[in-house]
């Protein structure tokens, strides 16, 4: 079966720029063309583009994402290389989430502090607060309580 750009487009969440570029970068290869000289898509095509969507989305460069299709291309000789790229990229995508974990924690605490003396503001909105509490204004306040 094959699929017009349109049905690409709006199925597949892409623009018809992206793709193109993504054509005359030699990421999305083999697209046929209709006999008025569009853009048709087969099966493999759409799968491809949804697996370059989906690295895409993780953080992964464009050029590694042509680095894994020129591999895949080769066949078989390659699988230990394109997974070994998968794996090194899963891992990388895991300290960026871990980081972004504690940055999160940081804007949390962050949130909880300005909570914790919104009252003292309201009250008296000339004084300069800071946004910092000690221990015994923290005593028995958790970050969860704010989450």
């Amino acid at each position: 079966m094959l699929y017009s750009m349109k049905y690409v487009v709006e199925n597949l969440n892409v623009s018809a720029k992206t793709l193109r570029f993504y054509e005359e970068q030699g990421i999305l290869t083999n697209i046929s063309r209709d006999e008025k000289g569009r853009r048709v898509y087969t099966e493999q095509n759409i799968d491809w583009i949804s697996f370059i969507r989906c690295l895409k989305e993780t953080g992964m460069p464009l050029t590694k994402i042509k680095e894994y299709k020129d591999l895949y291309e080769l066949g078989n000789t390659t699988f230990l290389q394109r997974n070994e790229m998968l794996i090194q990229h899963k891992s990388e995508l895991q300290n960026k989430i871990e980081e972004s974990l504690k940055h999160m924690e940081e804007l949390t605490y962050k949130i909880a502090m300005y909570e914790l003396q919104k009252e003292e503001v309201r009250k008296n909105p000339n004084h300069n607060f800071k946004c910092h509490l000690s221990e015994d204004k923290l005593a028995g306040v958790t970050i969860e309580s704010f989450a």
